[in-house]
């Protein structure tokens, strides 16, 4: 699925980037630009970025 329509970036391209150590947004945008245009992309991608994120960074609860 296309995310960013101004820079043709797919949501598979964001997934890449964040397995490549990009977990950050400003990483994001600097690696791939997205969100550097309209800006309408930025909600998706920062949802894709948590949802990423989540799977790799495990936490720990203390009882």
């Amino acid at each position: 699925m296309y995310v960013c329509l101004c820079r043709g970036i797919t949501e598979r391209q964001l997934k890449a980037a964040v397995a490549e150590g990009n977990t950050e947004f400003r990483d994001l945008k600097q690696e791939l630009g997205v969100g550097a245009q309209c800006g309408k992309c930025i909600p998706v991608a920062l949802a894709i970025l948590a949802e990423e994120n989540a799977k790799t960074h495990l936490y720990y609860e203390v009882a």
